[in-house]
């Protein structure tokens, strides 16, 4: 049986945060034909919000460390000011997108990351997608916009990586759909000189990755994103590709790892 398509396209918080790329990917978006799914990071409007409130941003490795104040932040943040703001935004180009957390109809189910050796404070590591409430979404026509956070089923809020949480429900419902997940970034893809966006690498293996980041081609941000997408690719993902918010159709695509007999 051949399954439906469905595009999975995480935006992340460098884009929401410029007018200007925010507004070519979401025209990009409205663009895709049939069933999707928007997930959205947050950036430093957390950030900017916080010191407002005077509470203090903590991060390490460039990953925020989230209090139970913080929490409170990027809850108001990601699933109400920048969530709603990017729904709005698609109801104006005729998409009948609806803004969720992990928590609504319980569509992500997380558990607090361990303390060792980093505690990370109120992190979420993704342990359950519900794949019927999001397939029941799609079938009524609604157009999934997804903020980063899940949450614990037992009350609690939990800030999650968007790469992860697009990563988890591209994989969980690859069994429904053939599903193709891009991560949209300020680069053009993976690139061999982070400077000159001519390097486009246009495909990428596991070794080539290993490569890249033993020559620090591939360093910081740009190393959890290929991790996750080789995830998606070898678990039965139809499609990965790294590319920048104003070309969907380009970019660098994964590949997956080769079969190998037992």
């Amino acid at each position: 049986m051949i399954k439906e398509k469905l595009n999975i396209i995480k935006v992340g918080g460098a884009i929401v945060e410029d007018e200007t790329s925010l507004e070519g990917l979401l025209m990009s978006f409205s663009s895709l034909k049939g069933k999707k799914i928007l997930v959205h990071g947050g950036g430093k409007i957390a950030t900017q919000v916080a010191s407002k409130l005077g509470i203090e941003t903590q991060m390490i490795d460039g990953r925020r460390i989230t209090s139970a104040p913080m929490l409170k932040v990027v809850t108001m943040v990601y699933g109400g000011l920048v969530n709603k703001d990017i729904v709005a935004r698609l109801q104006a180009l005729g998409e009948n997108a609806i803004g969720l957390t992990g928590a609504d109809m319980n569509l992500i189910m997380s558990v607090k990351r361990p303390v060792d050796p980093v505690n990370f404070g109120y992190v979420g590591d993704v342990k359950f997608v519900n794949v019927r409430s999001l397939k029941s979404l799609l079938e009524a026509g609604a157009v999934p916009v997804l903020a980063p956070l899940t949450h614990d089923k037992e009350g609690t809020m939990l800030n999650t990586n968007a790469d992860t949480i697009a990563s988890s429900v591209a994989k969980a419902l690859s069994g429904e759909y053939s599903v193709t997940l891009t991560f949209c970034s300020s680069t053009p893809g993976v690139l061999k000189d982070v400077n000159d966006p001519t390097t486009l690498v246009s495909k990428i293996s596991k070794a080539d990755f290993r490569a890249m980041v033993s020559d620090g081609s591939i360093s910081e941000g740009m190393i959890p994103k290929l991790q996750n997408a080789f995830e998606a690719i070898n678990a039965g993902v139809s499609k990965v590709v790294i590319t920048s918010a104003g070309n969907l159709e380009g970019g660098t695509t994964i590949l997956a790892d080769p079969e190998t007999d037992d």
